[in-house]
C-alpha cells in the first residue's frame, strides 16, 4: 500500500468489504497496511467516484462520507487518516514500512506477529499481493508482496487471514481458483473465500471459530448493497 493512493475506489471497495466482516460478527482486526514509498504515477482519477454520490454513497454513505471527509480536510491523502475515522471499530493498524532487505525484512515480520497477537483478523494489504518467483525477499521491489511463509505464520498463530491481491494477466478465473486452492492447501482452512472487484482481489482464510460468522457474510445478504462492486467468486 502506498499513502498515495488512499480513498481511491479501490479503497472504498476495500474498507467495505472489511465492513462487511465486521459486520457479521467478526471480533479484533488487524490492518497491516504493509507501506512502501510513494511513486511518481498519477492516481487523482480513482478518487472521482467522490464526486458521484448519486451512483456510490448509497452503497455505504457512512464509509462514503467519512472518506470523502477527512480527504477534504487532509494536506494530502495518507492512510493514518482513517485510524481515527471511526469507519474500523474494533481495528488496530501495523504501519511498519516494508523492506527490501532480507534482514530487515525478517524483523519487520517479527514485529508484524507480535502486532497480529489478540488479533481475529489480520488483513494484509500490500503493493500487488502475494509473492512471485521474480521477486524474492531481498531483491528490489520484493517489498510490494507478501511472503506464503508470511501467511503461514500468522496462520498458525491463530488468526484468519484477507489478502490484498492485484489481478495478473493470467486469466482471473484461473488465477482465482489457483490461488484458492494453495491458500486452502497451506492452512487447511475449513473456509477460503476469494472476493472479486473491478480491479483486484481479496483471499480469505477463516479459522473455524471464526466461520460461522464470515459464512454469513459471503453466503447471505452482508455484500447485497455491493452487487458488481464486490463479488463472492
Amino acid at each position: 500500500m502506498k499513502d498515495q493512493y488512499f480513498g481511491d475506489v479501490n479503497d472504498y471497495r476495500k474498507y467495505g468489504l472489511l465492513r462487511a466482516l465486521q459486520a457479521g460478527g467478526l471480533g479484533g482486526l488487524l490492518v497491516a497496511w504493509m507501506l512502501t514509498g510513494n511513486d511518481k504515477r498519477r492516481d487523482g482519477n480513482m478518487r472521482e467516484y467522490l464526486d458521484r454520490p448519486d451512483r456510490w454513497r448509497h452503497i455505504d454513505s457512512q464509509l462514503y462520507d467519512g472518506l470523502r471527509q477527512v480527504l477534504q480536510t487532509a494536506d494530502q491523502p495518507s492512510v493514518s487518516l482513517i485510524h481515527d475515522a471511526g469507519l474500523l471499530p474494533r481495528t488496530r493498524f501495523f504501519s511498519d514500512i516494508v523492506p527490501d532487505d532480507m534482514v530487515e525484512r525478517e524483523a519487520w515480520r517479527r514485529r508484524l506477529l507480535l502486532a497480529a497477537q489478540g488479533a481475529d483478523l489480520v488483513f494484509l494489504d500490500p503493493d500487488n499481493g502475494i509473492e512471485v518467483k521474480s521477486k524474492p525477499v531481498g531483491r528490489k521491489d520484493s517489498s510490494k508482496y507478501v511472503t506464503w511463509s508470511e501467511i503461514d505464520q500468522l496462520w498458525e498463530s491463530g488468526c484468519s487471514v484477507l489478502v490484498y491481491q492485484h489481478f495478473t494477466r493470467e486469466k482471473r478465473q484461473a488465477f482465482m481458483e489457483r490461488l484458492s486452492t494453495e491458500l486452502r492447501q497451506r492452512t487447511s482452512a475449513p473456509l477460503v473465500a476469494a472476493f472479486r472487484t473491478p480491479h483486484v482481489l481479496f483471499l480469505l482464510a477463516a479459522q473455524e471459530r471464526h466461520r460461522e460468522s464470515m459464512t454469513a457474510v459471503t453466503d447471505g445478504p452482508g455484500l447485497e448493497a455491493w452487487r458488481g462492486q464486490i463479488d463472492v467468486a
